[in-house]
């Protein structure tokens, strides 16, 4: 037995070898770590942090400030010697970072306020802004005079990352450190699911994440250089509310990484080996919680992964939790041991989605279950918190006024009541003039305003009643902005009518949706519309710009796309061919917008009629979803789909929708998947010109996928000019879509996921070559001008067989959506 022992000790011992070497073999493509305002180069552990020197500064011309050798610095997790020196920033500065890899990103920003050499920078006294990408990471910022290390996690999808420095008005700004440095891919989930009913997933792709606290149970610290990502995890005894029914344990030696769990990217070994657990030892049948409570800002969602690693000797089958943040429950009987192939000291992470509203605080608690032959614990390994930016890609507080009125709220109570005492005096008086004055007017108005109601069809003062939708354009205005509805300006026709292009009384050139006249065939895909497009804004989603429901008339204006239909660019006109990197940008944008629809509300928004004379391109060629008449909301938290009639367009249709008439996510999804081919093969998606067998596209790419010959479907146009990887996963996405069945489709955000990645993969092996396209000129249809764009680079692909390469795509193994 003994020797048992020993033996499955030296294997423990080679195998956290084995992975601790693994662990160092992960070297972030990007790697950016500089000391301000030093002169040298500084080192920290086994890392160096470059003098910044001014060569990532936009203006080479701002100070440095250093520590009197006489005043101590506070000792710092991440290194003491990199708050000695301080970089001055007195007006607007860049720090720019070229990007070798897409995708997330730490940014670690260093400031301690020392008592620079310098009298006249007071660093304690400093104030102002941080943001990076579009985000604002910090506003109107004031450094603590201890150490602080503010940590940010930002999905990068460019070739440069630009973080800007605004000091405040008469202030300056600094910085003792600065990292930008690449994560692990797995660190960071697509979505997550949110904890409130009802249970949606939470998009995390394009947000920006902030840690507010990344914890370690056990009561011990693990420091960054133990960390591959370099993370501070601190202990969590200061955040236990309760500490009289608690044990810490160590046991390091059972953490058993498996194949096919978390990583030591996900969470170092000194994590997983230590826990916070439930003191049982006096009352082994109690039914208690563990909790930890966390100050956090109101009116921002919160990322929180909570990690479990069971290093208690006893069958892993037998610890069954219940986990909660601030009492909603996170997971009901959860049993850990199954959810690890019951391997003892196997790691194991969950992640969920919360929004704080009022008090500022989150508490996580876990407790133990009543579930049969539970075991009465209850154990934490680690836990993060990460705050998701808003909508307004903001980081700090949704208003600022509310935090500033509560903080000072019990000072001012006086001087509220008598103002309110003073206020109410002068709007009695203000409002027995205005009702005398106003119904002397009431009796002039109302009969002008009869008289225009008596010439209203019934329809038109009762279409919105129950509406508070804005942007009502009277049709004169309409009228005039399309010459009258002239024929020269029609620039669509499509089932609900004609789509004229116009221009309003400022300037604004408008797209004008025209029902037909006379007809309330599309009343309700009118209504639909607008009442859609007034619930959301979004970049790759086509603005409603307003609507007119005079005289029988279903009339709405959307902002004015130059580059038309995507469809119009792939056949059936003589526009310029989009090159490849244009059609994936398209496809990424497109994706964008249908993900905006499923996952920005409490229900998804299903789009229902997803094709490409549905995808608009605006002058710069970036894509907008359009047409949303026949959009609908998805199921309730507890369906699994909306049982509707089948509506759409042909071709397009899920097959699963069309038989069951079960509309769900999945649905945007299939449509979207004949999209992509569509893109990829340049033709219609019913074609009944051609040959039998090659009508359907569907049909067609399917029964050429079976034979492992897809190079007829490929646009001649691209040929030769596309990178075999990318062209590869994009085709592997495309056909994940059109899986029979709903459930065998990845969802849209994966779908995005994918199609960012084949992007980045058409950058890589790549020649530059002057962009070859005969027919790239001006072309002028309609009054509406359209230029070629190409970005003038293609795959080297001369002399492949594209044949072989599908032939290969098809043999393979089939992988999960990455």
């Amino acid at each position: 037995m003994e020797f048992d022992r020993y033996g499955l000790f030296r294997i423990w011992v080679m195998s956290t070898m084995c992975l601790m070497k693994c662990s160092l073999g992960f070297e972030p493509k990007d790697n950016y770590l500089l000391d301000c305002g030093s002169p040298k180069n500084t080192s920290v552990g086994d890392r160096i942090f470059l003098s910044d020197d001014n060569h990532f500064l936009s203006n080479p011309d701002q100070e440095s400030v250093t520590a009197p050798n006489s005043q101590p610095i506070l000792s710092s997790t991440y290194g003491s010697s990199l708050l000695t020196t301080a970089r001055i920033l007195n007006k607007t500065s860049n720090f720019t970072f070229s990007i070798n890899q897409h995708g997330r990103h730490f940014i670690r920003l260093y400031f301690f306020p020392f008592n620079s050499n310098i009298q006249i920078y007071n660093l304690s006294s400093s104030k102002f802004s941080v943001s990076a990408q579009g985000f604002t990471l910090l506003k109107d910022f004031k450094p603590v005079i201890t150490p602080t290390v503010k940590e940010y996690s930002l999905n990068i999808t460019s070739d440069k990352l630009v973080i800007t420095f605004v000091p405040s008005v008469n202030s300056f700004a600094f910085v003792n450190a600065l990292e930008v440095v690449s994560q692990p891919d797995e660190l960071i989930p697509i979505s997550v699911q949110t904890v409130e009913l009802p249970r949606n997933n939470h998009s995390l792709i394009t947000h920006a994440l902030e840690t507010v606290a990344r914890i370690n149970m056990g009561n011990q610290t693990v420091y960054p250089d133990n960390d591959t990502s370099w993370r501070l995890w601190s202990s969590d005894g200061p955040f236990i509310k309760q500490n009289s029914f608690i044990r810490f344990v160590s046991n390091i030696s059972a953490v058993n990484y498996t194949e096919n769990g978390p990583s030591v990217d996900i969470a170092p070994l000194s994590v997983y080996g230590t826990v916070t657990k439930l003191d049982t030892q006096f009352n082994p049948v109690a039914l208690l919680n563990n909790t930890w409570s966390f100050n956090v800002n109101p009116g921002f969602s919160y990322f929180v992964r909570f990690h479990f690693c069971d290093i208690i000797e006893r069958p892993p089958s037998e610890l069954v939790l219940n986990i909660y943040l601030n009492s909603m429950s996170v997971a009901k009987d959860l049993n850990i041991g199954k959810k690890i192939s019951n391997i003892w000291g196997a790691p194991f992470f969950l992640d969920a989605v919360t929004r704080v509203s009022e008090n500022g605080m989150i508490n996580v608690s876990i407790g133990t279950s009543l579930a049969t032959g539970a075991f009465p614990e209850s154990i934490l390994n680690g836990l993060e918190i990460m705050k998701i930016s808003n909508s307004e890609r903001n980081l700090n507080e949704v208003d600022t006024r509310i935090g500033s009125f509560t903080s000072r709220s019990k000072q001012k109570v006086w001087v509220i009541a008598a103002s309110a005492a003073g206020a109410l005096l002068v709007v009695v008086v203000l409002g027995c003039l205005i009702f005398i004055l106003c119904r002397r007017k009431v009796k002039k108005s109302s009969n002008a305003g009869h008289s225009t109601q008596e010439n209203l069809s019934p329809n038109e003062s009762t279409i919105f009643s129950k509406s508070k939708i804005g942007y009502r354009f009277p049709l004169t205005a309409i009228q005039e902005a399309t010459h009258r509805f002239n024929e020269s300006l029609v620039i669509g026709i499509g089932g609900f009518g004609k789509v004229y292009k116009g221009t309003l009384f400022d300037g604004t050139k408008v797209a004008v949706k025209r029902g037909a006249p006379q007809s309330h065939q599309g009343l309700a895909e009118f209504q639909t519309e607008i009442e859609m497009l007034s619930q959301f804004r979004h970049r790759h989603l086509v603005s409603l710009i307003g609507y007119c429901d005079e005289r029988d008339e279903m009339i709405i204006i959307y902002e004015y796309m130059e580059n038309g239909t995507l469809k119009n660019h792939l056949y059936g006109s003589d526009l310029p061919k989009l090159n490849w990197r244009q059609r994936l940008e398209i496809c990424i944008g497109s994706a964008k917008g249908l993900h905006y629809l499923h996952t920005s509300s409490s229900k998804a928004i299903i789009h229902r009629d997803v094709k490409s004379a549905n995808i608009l391109l605006d002058e710069n060629f970036m894509a907008k979803v359009a047409d949303f008449g026949l959009s609908k909301n998805g199921p309730e938290f507890d369906q699994s789909h909306v049982s509707t009639a089948v509506k759409g367009s042909f071709g397009y249709l899920d097959p699963e929708y069309m038989t069951r008439q079960q509309l769900t996510e999945k649905s945007d999804v299939y449509s979207f998947g004949v999209v992509m081919f569509e893109i990829l093969c340049g033709r219609p998606v019913i074609d009944p010109s051609r040959p039998r067998g090659m009508v359907s596209l569907v049909e067609w790419v399917k029964e050429l996928q079976k034979q492992g010959d897809l190079e007829k479907i490929i646009d001649p146009y691209l040929v030769g000019k596309m990178n075999m990887e990318s062209l590869k996963k994009f085709v592997d996405i495309a056909d994940k879509c059109l899986a029979d069945e709903g459930i065998d489709r990845p969802s849209i955000g994966n779908v995005l996921w994918s199609l960012e990645y084949a992007l980045q993969l058409e950058g890589i092996d790549t020649k530059t070559v002057q962009a070859v396209n005969d027919s790239a000129k001006n072309h002028v249809e309609n009054g509406v001008s359209s230029t070629v764009v190409s970005d003038g680079s293609m795959g080297d692909l001369d002399g492949i067989s594209m044949s072989r390469v599908f032939s290969e795509m098809v043999k393979g193994d089939k992988q999960d959506m990455r």
